[in-house]
């Protein structure tokens, strides 16, 4: 083919262009704005079909009618290259490409020129009739929900006025029940402010609660404040919503925890049993006490206790984070210099427990201190005295001395007490030892056998020692005992013409009276003048 001939008709294509046809077959997805079609898309966008683009724009250009700030006139049409933007403030409203172009008989900038000039003309119209609509709408709304409020408020004030007449009345009537039995109504009365204060806490925190949920809704009723809505909503759904969900996932660890508690928990109630059939004498076992199996019980819980929260620790919630973690460190190193003496004093309970230096209701001496053993614990031992003073003292105090215990044999062997007198030379010993024999043998408290004996325990300068010994079986009345024992004592020898010059005694007797009582003395007795010899 000639070159002229295809330059000339190249030429006659270029002067006379063929013009777009919208195809027969294409189907348009409208845009549409209060029942009326403004206009339609034939070709997708992006990953939108024709028409999930349609639904979005319509759903866009609905929102910006529904502003109450909304001006028509801050619509902008900018163009680039391939695609020709309608924007509000910023935000995307459509865009027009040039696929759209081939739907018409216009060019991509003159099609969207078109569909600005039609939108922005159009929501003119609509807003100006929807917005005083729908504000009037949204302000009854309002005042409707604000009128909720106020009710719902006065209905908490009411129902808390009610519970607190109801709770003050019943604690009035209680009140005047305890005191007519006697009772410290006085301690109980002071707690009622307490319990007021509390009610007024729990009723202020109610309306904060309603006052808060309250404003999500106000909020929402006006389209440009639903942001703060879902803000205020979230502070509230995001929590919760969390906190179900961690619950959710962590229902397998829970149940695993649920079975160890389960199997530890049976496991030291059968311990527990055995125990106690051991301590009541249900059974024996060879070598081990009685008084043994309850601190073997506590012991044993407490290990296995341990052993199971060893075990459900990596089950926990929060258990691999770092901060519980650091935590749990910082507790123990507490733990481990704080609590040295305490841990001293466990220590010393335990093995005292084996070691069974005394029991409850036992008469022991620690130290200096003498009472009776009214209380056993792992750290500390209570002592109450003669004079009804109750005396507390460390396990590891009582480990470091010596315990004397005036009652573990007293039921069996018996508990010998003792006292000691000075006599002189001059007294017969056989005398003395049966006074004090038949002193020992008067009091009240002393066994009658085994027989009281009597030992001489030195031979002084001026006098000899003697100790009487008897026994007792009632440790707990001993300084009772004691004194009856030394009044006795005093009357047999008194009775006896004994003279008692303890702890120094002299012979001299030359112008001295004899040392005991006058209604012990002889009839017609007489102090006797000093005696000279003047041959001498």
């Amino acid at each position: 083919m000639p070159k002229f001939y295809v330059l000339f008709i190249c030429l006659c294509i270029a002067l006379n262009p063929v013009k777009a046809q919208k195809p027969v077959t294409a189907t348009g997805y409208p845009v549409i704005i209060n029942k009326d079609t403004l206009f339609a898309f034939y070709t997708g966008q992006g990953l939108f079909t024709p028409a999930e683009r349609a639904q979005v724009v319509t759903k866009r250009i609905n929102g910006l009618i529904s502003r109450l700030d909304f001006v028509a006139d801050s619509l902008k049409l900018t163009h680039d290259s391939t695609l020709s933007v309608i924007t509000y403030k910023a935000e995307v409203v459509f865009a027009i490409n040039e696929q759209d172009s081939k739907f018409s008989e216009l060019s991509r900038k003159a099609l969207a020129d078109n569909y600005y000039a039609l939108l922005k003309q159009r929501l003119k119209t609509a807003t100006e009739s929807y917005n005083l609509k729908e504000l009037a709408i949204q302000v009854g709304e309002a005042i409707l929900v604000f009128a909720l409020l106020i009710l719902l408020i006065w209905l908490v004030n009411r129902a808390f006025g009610w519970l607190s007449k109801r709770i003050i009345g019943s604690w009035n009537q209680r009140v005047e029940a305890l005191a007519q039995k006697g009772a410290p109504a006085n301690y109980v009365n002071r707690l009622l402010p307490f319990v007021n204060t509390l009610l007024r806490a729990v009723k202020f925190a109610v309306i904060i609660l309603l006052v808060y949920l309250a404003l999500p809704v106000l909020f929402y009723i006006f389209p440009w404040t639903k942001p703060i809505a879902t803000q205020l909503l979230g502070y509230v759904i995001n929590p919760l919503k969390s906190i179900a969900l961690a619950f959710l996932r962590y229902i397998p660890n829970l149940l695993t925890v649920l079975v160890i508690y389960m199997v530890t928990r049976y496991i030291v109630k059968l311990i527990g049993f055995i125990a106690t059939e051991i301590k009541n004498g249900a059974f024996t076992i060879k070598n081990f006490y009685p008084d043994w199996a309850m601190p073997t019980y506590n012991i044993i819980r407490v290990i296995l206790y341990a052993f199971m929260f060893v075990v459900i620790f990596p089950y926990l919630p929060g258990s691999d984070s770092k901060i519980f973690q650091g935590v749990t460190v910082f507790l123990g190193i507490l733990f481990s210099f704080g609590s040295s003496s305490a841990i001293s004093n466990m220590v010393s309970g335990l093995v005292l427990t084996y070691m069974r230096p005394f029991k409850l209701g036992d008469v022991v001496k620690v130290g200096d201190i003498m009472g009776t053993v009214i209380e056993k614990n792992i750290l500390v031992t209570r002592l109450r005295t003669i004079k009804n003073e109750d005396i507390t003292i460390p396990n590891a105090t009582i480990l470091g001395g010596h315990t004397i215990n005036y009652s573990s044999t007293a039921k069996t062997a018996g508990l010998i007490l003792n006292t000691t007198i000075t006599i002189g030379y001059d007294a017969p010993w056989q005398q003395i030892q049966q006074l004090l024999i038949n002193a020992a043998e008067a009091t009240e408290g002393i066994l009658p056998e085994p027989k009281p004996f009597v030992l001489q325990t030195a031979l002084n300068d001026f006098n000899v020692s003697y100790q009487v010994n008897a026994y007792t079986n009632n440790p707990g009345i001993m300084a009772i005992t004691y004194s009856a024992l030394n009044r006795n004592i005093q009357d047999k020898f008194n009775e006896a013409g004994v003279e008692i010059m303890s702890p120094h005694f002299t012979s001299l007797r030359d112008g001295n009276g004899i040392q005991i009582p006058d209604n012990y003395k002889p009839d017609g007795y007489k102090t006797p003048g000093f005696g000279f010899n003047k041959d001498k």
